[in-house]
């Protein structure tokens, strides 16, 4: 006969209950301590209110008149996540080989994770900001801009797929004499097109939301439309700008995940 003594409890995250409420303390007191410290203009917030009512309120209904400069600023969108995409993979290949421990000499090594790291580093925003100001306005910065977001993204992930594979397949070919580029096709790429097929679909859709965003600086795309829709007041198109955004990302979300559940 089971006891209450039976019954599996999950052992806290910190067994002794002194620390434990030392933390929860700690943890509680940095909080407000950070809210306290923060240079929060209330009235300025107050003020924000009656704004955001004011743009709430002209927004609805949303506005579809402009539908062709809403058509032609999505189509920008896609060309340039089509394009970051197809140049973002393409560089991340070599370089999450070259970041690839059981593959690459040391030098090489810290190469390539320098170079993902790098990319890793910064958001694509920052990024966008600052192509837009070397090669000025437009998708070109955006593609730029997106190429570096789908490095740091795909070359990391396909790098610890490399160092993952069955390395007897790498040491069988090196045995028979085979030289390194047909150990590379024959031997690992086999073993990482399912990951790497897997990463370019989701890297699409991820840049396809990003352009959106680092439109919004100037690299192009819908999000540049939906910036000067707030600078003329037009809520109302922005608005329908916002909802078309939201719809093709689901539509991507969706078609992305079914083709990933496939491969």
């Amino acid at each position: 006969m089971s006891t209450a003594r039976d019954t599996w409890h999950r052992p806290p995250f910190i067994a002794n209950p002194i620390l434990r409420w030392a933390v929860y303390l700690g943890v509680g007191v940095y909080v407000l301590w950070t809210i306290a410290t923060l240079p929060i203009d209330w009235a300025r917030v107050a003020e924000g209110l009656e704004r955001a009512q004011r743009i709430f309120g002209g927004a609805f209904p949303p506005s579809f008149a402009r539908s062709g400069l809403l058509i032609d600023g999505f189509l920008e969108s896609l060309k340039i996540a089509i394009l970051a995409t197809f140049g973002g993979v393409l560089l991340s290949i070599p370089i999450a080989f070259m970041a690839a421990r059981n593959i690459s000499p040391l030098p090489i090594y810290y190469l390539g994770r320098a170079l993902i790291i790098i990319a890793r580093s910064f958001h694509p925003v920052i990024v966008a900001i600052i192509f837009v100001k070397a090669v000025g306005f437009g998708p070109f910065a955006g593609v730029l801009t997106l190429v570096v977001y789908s490095i740091g993204f795909v070359a990391k992930m396909l790098a610890e797929r490399i160092e993952e594979i069955d390395f007897g397949q790498v040491e069988a070919m090196r045995a028979a004499g085979a030289p390194y580029l047909s150990t590379l096709f024959y031997a690992i790429f086999p073993q990482i097109m399912p990951r790497q097929i897997g990463l370019t679909i989701y890297q699409l859709d991820s840049n396809l939301r990003a352009s959106a965003v680092v439109g919004i600086v100037g690299a192009g795309g819908i999000g540049s439309t939906l910036a000067n829709a707030f600078g003329r007041y037009d809520y109302d198109f922005a608005l329908a700008i916002t909802m078309v955004i939201v719809g093709v990302i689901l539509v991507s979300e969706a078609v992305s995940g079914q083709i990933r559940k496939r491969i």
